[in-house]
């Protein structure tokens, strides 16, 4: 298998799975400029990340991929006890980080920046960091009950430290969400984490 990522994208999700299955894999890092590339166009049309091969098969999109890699090591036990409802439960929670909290950050990605108003910019970053903290403070319940969004080790958690990373990063106020900083740790000490943060270029510790 093979990995286009870009360092940080919500495509060190798939990379941190990646290392936790332990298999042999390739990542690759790629800058916005080379996703506009014919090459990489005729992966993912979108010119956008993550995209992972597996032999001549191209697949998109964090949500798939991520239930692939799940699935194609099982023994890896990221699904849980493999049960239709701890299936749903990994769901519920890639649909929530998917849908609901990664949108939210689009504001700070140039979304409003058709706006053309400096003023009106400013206040809809000031309406997501609203947004994303409520979302978090979802993720902070469900983490001050268990040390997992699944309720075991699953591909939900490290698209949550991602996007924690990206919240530190715009200076979104966690503070006093101790579920979340509990978990940030815990996935901070993570071999897996590291060795794809590494392999991004990131420091660890960012």
């Amino acid at each position: 298998m093979k990995l286009y990522t870009s360092p940080g994208a919500c495509s060190m999700t798939s990379h941190i799975v990646l290392e936790w299955l332990g298999k042999p894999y390739e990542a690759e890092n790629i800058t916005r400029e080379q996703r506009k590339t014919p090459e990489f166009l005729a992966l993912n049309p979108a010119g956008a990340v993550p995209v992972l091969t597996d032999g001549d098969w191209a697949l998109t999109q964090n949500f798939a991929i991520l239930n692939y890699l799940a699935d194609s090591s099982p023994e890896a036990k990221l699904t849980g006890d493999g049960s239709p409802r701890a299936r749903a439960e990994i769901n519920r929670w890639l649909g929530f980080l998917n849908s609901d909290l990664h949108p939210a950050f689009k504001p700070f990605f140039g979304a409003v920046a058709y706006l053309g108003d400096e003023t009106m910019i400013a206040k809809s970053h000031d309406n997501a960091r609203q947004v994303i903290r409520k979302l978090f403070e979802r993720a902070d319940r469900q983490l001050c009950k268990q040390d997992w969004l699944a309720g075991f080790r699953s591909v939900a958690d490290p698209y949550l430290f991602v996007m924690l990373r990206w919240a530190k990063g715009l200076g979104i106020d966690l503070t006093g969400l101790e579920g979340l900083a509990r978990f940030e740790q815990r996935l901070r000490a993570d071999p897996g984490v590291q060795a794809a943060m590494r392999a991004e270029g990131l420091d660890p510790a960012s």
